[in-house]
C-alpha cells in the first residue's frame, strides 16, 4: 500500500475509534464492519458507471423536471450534498450543482430557500439554526413560516464542541474551560492572534451560527477573560494544528462528522475540553440575538470517557449538544413534491460511511469532481440501499 493511501487509512481508523466512542458500545460491531468495508473497497477500485437496472428509465419520475437545491460553504457537507443530487438526477431530476453559485452561509440559505429561490438543502443543523427561522420578512411572514424540517439524515449526530492540546492539558492539570478561565497562568498562555492583548479561543467564521452560539456561551458563562476568535474555518484550524504540533496552547471548536478530528485526534493529539455544568448556555439569551434563545444547550453530549475528554466535576461535559443535521425545504416546494419529502425522510446514509468520505474528501485535490466521485463511490457501493430510496419516492410518486 502506498504511503498516501496508508495514511488515509490510518486517519479513517482513528475517526472509526471516535465515532465508536461516540455512539457506545452498541455500536462497536458497526464500527467494525464498516471499517472492513472501507478497507475492501481501498483494495477494489470500483467501477459501478453501468450499475442502473436495465428497467431504470421507467423509474425516471423527475423527467423534464427542476430542481434547484443549495449547499453549506463548509466542505464536510459537499458530500451529503452530492449524494442527494445523485439520487434525484437518478430519478430523472435536473439538479444543478449547487457548488456553480447556490454554496450558502445558513442565514442566506433559509433566505433562498423561504423565497422560493432554492428548493432545500440538507446542511442544517438544529436546533442551533432555528435561529434563522425568525427573521422577518417583508410581508410579515417570517421566514420560518415557508419552510419545512425533514426527517432523516444524522439526527443527534453532530456531536461538537472544544478541542485542547492534550500535552498542555495532561501537563498543567486542565479539566474544563471554565478552569482556564480563572487561571492567569492558564488562559494567559493561549494565542493572540490580532494582538489586542485578549487570548484566544478559535470559533467559527461569522456566518456559520457556531459563532454566534459560541459568543453567548462566553457571555453567559462570563468567560471574560478569554475571547472567541471568528475567522476563517481553515485558517484557524491549521493555525491549531501548528500549535498542537508544538504541544502549545490552543483551544478550538469543532465537530463531527468531519475530518477535523482525523488531523487533531482526540486521545492522541487533542482532548475533547469540558465545561463546568454551571456554564451550560440556557435560553436567557445573554446577548438578545433574534432567536437567540435557540442557542440553549440544556443536554449537552457527555459520552466520551477520559481517553478522549478531560473529566470536569460531572465528567465529560462537551457543554454542546449532539445536533440534528437534517434537510430542510421550501414549504410550497415539499407540499408539490410530496414523494421526495417521504424519500428524503428515508435518506438515513451511515455516519460511519460519511465520515469515511469526509476523510477521503480532505485527502483529496478539493475539487468539485472529486466530491462528485466520493459520492458516485458511495452510492455505487450501496446500492440496495439507494435503490430503496428511490422506491419510496416511485411508490408516493402521484404524477
Amino acid at each position: 500500500m502506498k504511503t498516501g493511501k496508508k495514511s488515509l487509512w490510518l486517519a479513517i481508523l482513528a475517526a472509526l475509534a471516535l465515532l465508536a466512542a461516540a455512539c457506545g458500545s452498541d455500536a462497536a460491531d458497526v464500527v467494525a464492519d464498516a471499517a472492513d468495508d472501507a478497507a475492501d473497497v481501498a483494495d477494489d477500485a470500483m467501477d459501478d458507471d453501468d450499475a442502473m437496472d436495465d428497467d431504470a428509465p421507467a423509474a425516471m419520475i423527475g423527467e423534464g423536471q427542476q430542481i434547484q437545491m443549495a449547499r453549506a460553504n463548509w466542505a464536510s457537507g459537499y458530500v451529503q450534498a452530492e449524494i442527494y443530487r445523485q439520487v434525484l438526477q437518478e430519478l430523472g431530476y435536473e439538479v444543478a450543482d449547487p457548488a456553480d453559485g447556490f454554496e450558502f452561509s445558513p442565514d442566506l440559505a433559509y433566505q433562498t430557500m423561504a423565497d422560493g429561490q432554492t428548493d432545500f438543502w440538507t446542511n442544517s443543523w438544529y436546533p442551533g439554526h432555528l435561529t434563522w427561522w425568525d427573521g422577518e420578512r417583508t410581508d410579515g411572514t417570517t421566514i420560518g413560516d415557508h419552510l419545512v424540517k425533514v426527517g432523516g439524515l444524522f439526527e443527534n449526530a453532530g456531536v461538537q464542541g472544544w478541542l485542547i492540546t492534550k500535552s498542555w492539558a495532561d501537563e498543567a492539570g486542565i479539566t474544563t474551560l471554565d478552569q482556564i478561565n480563572d487561571d492567569p497562568a492558564l488562559y494567559g498562555a493561549l494565542p493572540d492572534t490580532d494582538g489586542d492583548g485578549q487570548p484566544e479561543v478559535f470559533t467559527c467564521p461569522e456566518d456559520w451560527t457556531c459563532d454566534d452560539i459560541a459568543a453567548s456561551m462566553f457571555a453567559f458563562a462570563e468567560y471574560d477573560n478569554v475571547q472567541p476568535l471568528k475567522a476563517g474555518y481553515d485558517a484557524m484550524f491549521a493555525q491549531f494544528l501548528d500549535l498542537v504540533a508544538d504541544d502549545q496552547p490552543a483551544i478550538i471548536y469543532t465537530w463531527t462528522p468531519s475530518a477535523y478530528v482525523t488531523q487533531a485526534v482526540p486521545g492522541t493529539d487533542v482532548y475533547w475540553l469540558s465545561i463546568d455544568p454551571a456554564s451550560l448556555l440556557d435560553d436567557s439569551n445573554p446577548l438578545g440575538d433574534d432567536g437567540g434563545e435557540n442557542y440553549a444547550q440544556p443536554d449537552p453530549f457527555t459520552g466520551f470517557g477520559a481517553e478522549f475528554c478531560t473529566q470536569g466535576p460531572d465528567g465529560c461535559n462537551t457543554g454542546w449538544e449532539a445536533a440534528d443535521i437534517q434537510v430542510t425545504a421550501n414549504k410550497t416546494w415539499a407540499e408539490e413534491n410530496p414523494h421526495l419529502i417521504a424519500m428524503f425522510e428515508t435518506m438515513r446514509p451511515s455516519v460511519v460511511d460519511i465520515s469515511i468520505a469526509q476523510v477521503e474528501q480532505a485527502g483529496g485535490d478539493e475539487s468539485q469532481s472529486d466530491v462528485i466521485r466520493i459520492a458516485s463511490e458511495y452510492i455505487a457501493a450501496n446500492r440496495d440501499l439507494v435503490d430503496s430510496w428511490k422506491q419510496t419516492a416511485i411508490d408516493n410518486y402521484a404524477g
